[in-house]
């Protein structure tokens, strides 16, 4: 949107708006705070940046070290057990969330990344695992749509009963056959036995380096296992069949 023209005014007759994010629900706090609704382009502004603003500001896209190219293609990606509960939207702000989502679905062009559906969009998160520093670092957000997201999430999809969906959306995306994904998903809940084995701690430097701040989510180690654990042992919906909570 950076190409945008300036909405008409005597206040910015020459100056590029500042493009606002704004929750519908913070709508009128943002109208208090000095932003204005440009009806043209459906979308918030303000004249000038100021500290009044500033949480709405759209966040940069790129962020800040960020690898579109990392983690392509639809695939497995589950989470070690010793990383529930550290999603992105557990770190941040509800307004940050929300200007992250809308940057994801905007640079997007409003579907998703993997099959092209318009239907359902949602932000996932790419992560890199480092063993020798112990560390998952947040490499790219991406915009899938709801199908996308369960296969990606396959153990998750298992346990609300869509598994067979899942499976046979990666089927269909990847253009495999059942022995194919079949082989990828053992090979995917492998990978996440090992790596639930470790603490690891979150590195989220491409929002703080977009002047993101953070949350504070639970500290790697026991403590953020025992969580997962408690979890698993007092839901029947998390069983071994799935190879989560092992």
């Amino acid at each position: 949107m950076s190409g945008m023209a300036a909405p008409p005014g005597p206040d910015t007759p020459d100056r590029e708006p500042v493009w606002l994010d704004v929750p519908f629900a913070e709508k009128d706090s943002a109208k208090a705070a000095g932003a204005r609704w440009d009806p043209a382009a459906r979308l918030w502004y303000a004249p000038a940046p100021s500290e009044q603003v500033r949480r709405w500001i759209r966040v940069p896209d790129p962020l800040p070290g960020e690898d579109r190219q990392f983690g392509a293609g639809l695939f497995v990606d589950l989470i070690p057990q010793s990383c529930w509960f550290t999603n992105v939207r557990s770190c941040v702000a509800p307004a940050d969330w929300h200007r992250l989502r809308k940057m994801v679905y905007r640079r997007a062009g409003q579907q998703c990344e993997l099959c092209g559906s318009k239907v359902r969009l949602e932000a996932h998160e790419r992560w890199a695992f480092d063993n020798a520093t112990g560390t998952q670092r947040l490499v790219r957000l991406t915009c899938l749509c709801r199908a996308c997201h369960a296969a990606t999430h396959f153990g998750l999809a298992q346990l609300q009963g869509r598994g067979e969906q899942a499976r046979a959306h990666l089927m269909t995306v990847n253009s495999w056959t059942g022995s194919q994904a079949d082989d990828h998903i053992a090979e995917a809940f492998m990978l996440w036995r090992h790596r639930s084995r470790f603490a690891w701690e979150l590195d989220l430097s491409i929002l703080t380096l977009a002047g993101i701040e953070l949350l504070h989510p639970p500290p790697a180690g026991p403590s953020r296992i025992d969580a997962a654990q408690r979890e698993v042992a007092n839901d029947p919906k998390w069983t071994s069949s799935t190879g989560i909570g092992r």
